[in-house]
């Protein structure tokens, strides 16, 4: 009988050596200390600045073969103290499923890809994984995918339930302006294709989001049917020497909300930048179309870029399109930066945006918002440990303070943070290589 077993447990091993590529196990745990006094909005005059340290402590988990892959991620995103000690349980619902997904290859270069994960492209000003944020941005969705020869299309679509019931609750693309509406849609269908050259790239993104209708009907509201927002549009890089790089991006949204409200806006940008030795130079502009009256008119002329990682672009205040400025006047951002290596494992970028608004604030309003300076030091501890400490201050105009209704907002407007960011591989194995055990 014992042998048997053991014939038996040693089939199994056989088999699983036999299969196995790759086990790892990884965490991501970064504490960041942020102070607050005037991040996002300008922070009214007599108001006290916020301080606090918010952390991110994710475990990730990796399997892959031949021809299949699967990932899960669990986090717990919380702030240092909103969890009593003694407590009997973490009452403050922060932990959560970041991503959990599976991956079938077949043919050539053909996979899908399946579950909850995070869709990233580009330069991700459409799409993007949002990594700043603690919690992230994942979708749920499937997907078709084809790589060949520098050559790559992706197809994805999605279809959202609030849990497993026949109610329905009614989503509005619109919302008086709240942009975190545009993330809880319906439905999405996109499709990317990018193609790599030798000193060139580019990329074309075509996706169609649908959400409930709310358009009423008889003075009721139903809870059938869906309005669409398309968003489509390209990137392109070239690099015409190894120091010199243009990138630009030209996208579009058009959409029907109601019978009586159309959506049709459009977002440019140029951005140029130049690296002769260690020092990195870039100018660039941003325009975000926007709308006067926020669809009054019957028609919305304001861009907003759906699901991209907004705090990378346009200052790291996050004065627009990170969950605000949706339907609004739009923006003008003419910026430059310099990213200086300060040591070997060090370096230190200055950055400065001019904002403006790009449709009228008002008759006799100047159009000039603000100017924003951005610091960032960066300081490589370990492999695997990384430091990073911020400061960015915003000079605003009188306009931002009637843009963003605050009439006596506090002499200064600046943040400051410090982030540790530390992504340590505790285990990664295959048959072929001994289990590594942590850095």
């Amino acid at each position: 009988m014992n042998k048997k077993i053991l014939g038996l447990l040693s089939m199994i091993v056989i088999s699983w050596h036999g299969y196995m590529q790759e086990i790892s196990i990884d965490a991501d745990i970064r504490p960041r200390l942020e102070y607050l006094n005037g991040f996002g909005s300008l922070i009214p005059d007599g108001v006290d600045a916020g301080l606090f340290v918010q952390q991110r402590s994710r475990l990730k988990f990796g399997y892959t073969q031949d021809k299949f892959s699967a990932y899960v991620s669990v986090q717990d995103v919380s702030v240092w103290g909103d969890t009593p000690q003694i407590a009997v349980a973490d009452n403050n619902n922060s932990f959560s499923l970041a991503q959990a997904w599976i991956d079938f290859k077949f043919g050539k270069g053909w996979s899908t890809k399946f579950g909850r994960q995070a869709l990233s492209y580009d330069d991700q000003r459409i799409f993007g994984g949002l990594d700043w944020a603690m919690q992230g941005r994942f979708h749920d969705a499937a997907l078709i995918r084809y790589t060949k020869e520098g050559f790559k299309l992706d197809v994805g679509v999605a279809f959202n339930q609030n849990g497993l019931s026949t109610q329905t609750t009614l989503f509005d693309p619109n919302n008086g302006g709240n942009a975190r509406a545009v993330f809880d849609y319906k439905g999405m269908v996109y499709a990317w294709l990018h193609k790599d050259w030798k000193k060139f790239s580019a990329s074309v993104l075509v996706a169609n989001n649908s959400y409930q209708n709310l358009d009423p009907i008889d003075g009721q509201t139903p809870v059938d049917g869906t309005v669409n927002r398309q968003t489509f549009g390209t990137h392109l890089v070239a690099k015409p020497t190894n120091a010199l790089s243009i990138a630009a991006n030209l996208y579009g949204q058009t959409g029907e909300f109601t019978e009586d409200v159309n959506l049709l806006a459009y977002n440019a940008l140029l951005e140029l930048t130049y690296k002769p030795g260690k020092t990195l130079f870039g100018l660039g502009f941003e325009t975000l179309s926007g709308d006067e009256n926020g669809g009054s008119d019957g028609e919305i002329e304001s861009f907003f870029p759906i699901f991209g990682t907004n705090h990378k672009f346009n200052g790291y205040m996050d004065y627009f399109y990170v969950g605000n400025h949706a339907n609004n006047v739009g923006l003008n951002d003419l910026y430059t930066k310099t990213v200086i290596k300060t040591g070997e494992k060090s370096s230190l970028l200055i950055k400065a945006h001019y904002f403006a608004s790009a449709e009228s604030l008002g008759d006799g309003v100047d159009d000039y918002l603000g100017t924003e300076i951005d610091l960032v030091f960066t300081q490589k501890l370990l492999s695997f440990a990384t430091l990073k400490i911020g400061y960015s201050h915003m000079f605003a105009s009188d306009s931002m303070e009637l843009l963003k209704g605050v009439t006596e907002p506090a002499d200064a407007q600046y943040w400051g943070w410090a982030m540790l960011v530390v992504k340590p591989n505790f285990l990664k194995w295959s048959p072929k290589s001994s289990p590594n055990t942590g850095q």
